[in-house]
């Protein structure tokens, strides 16, 4: 991505200004000025060696939110530029920040929450909302390893069991159904709603933010359903109940020092 496609995008100049905004309301500023864009799956599946691939020309729901919170992160330390951008984008991207293969990028969400979680670049608040213990077996892209081309190598197929493995063996919270419309008020803008899944093998089909439209939540997201960038029709509760797939939420919030101090981002 080159310097002045960076500087044209209505991020950069809106961000700029938006310092001393809460963490939240900063993340869905930036989130509502790529309204529009184009949803594009698959975008960082690419040949050859693993390398960081940044666009803002078209988003899937992964890179959209890895987007919004790098932005996030130069805002928040009053550097936006390109440079600083692809730093924080290959730290929230992949496992310790370090790009080293196929396998280093962190593909599953419950993976990347938690080493965005060590990070210090989100929190998890699942289990604050009073999301109940779940274990799952994760093992959905070694068992379709055809779907991945990087896969084909012995070596690397080793390496994504190793994570599936480590991930399988972990226990997570998620709010269930009924807790995503009894806990909804614990939602704030801003937040990052992961929806899990009862796809085999999968721990989240899909990820977004929380926004407020009137007295309502609703989500912030690249839909590949809407082919863009949208704030949902529905109110949250319902976009989850109207896709059968989902079985329960997670939920983390953008960790910014100096907000509160404490992550939290009460008010």
């Amino acid at each position: 991505m080159s310097k002045d496609n960076f500087s044209k995008t209505s991020a950069g100049p809106r961000a700029r200004l938006q310092q001393d905004l809460f963490p939240g309301d900063l993340i869905v500023e930036i989130g509502r000025s790529f309204l529009g864009v184009p949803y594009q799956a698959g975008t960082l599946e690419k040949k050859g060696p693993e390398k960081l691939v940044a666009t803002l020309a078209a988003f899937d729901c992964t890179t959209f939110v890895e987007t919004v919170l790098a932005l996030a992160c130069c805002v928040r330390n009053g550097k936006l530029s390109t440079p600083e951008f692809h730093k924080h984008l290959k730290d929230i991207r992949y496992r310790g920040g370090k790009i080293n293969g196929y396998a280093s990028r962190l593909h599953y969400f419950t993976d990347w929450l938690s080493d965005n979680e060590q990070k210090k670049i989100v929190t998890d608040v699942s289990r604050l909302l009073g999301g109940q213990r779940r274990r799952k077996k994760i093992d959905f892209m070694t068992a379709q390893r055809d779907r991945y081309p990087a896969l084909a190598s012995s070596a690397v197929l080793a390496r994504m069991r190793a994570v599936e493995a480590r991930l399988s063996s972990k226990t997570v919270h998620v709010l269930t159904g009924q807790q995503v419309f009894r806990k909804k008020a614990g939602i704030l803008p801003g937040d990052i709603i992961a929806f899990t899944t009862d796809q085999k093998g999968l721990d989240v089909a899909h990820i977004g933010f929380a926004v407020t439209s009137g007295r309502s939540l609703r989500l912030l997201h690249a839909s590949s359903r809407e082919d863009a960038v949208v704030v949902s029709r529905q109110t949250l509760p319902v976009y989850f109940k109207s896709n059968k797939q989902f079985t329960g939420m997670i939920v983390a919030r953008f960790f910014a020092e100096g907000h509160q101090g404490s992550g939290t981002f009460s008010r």
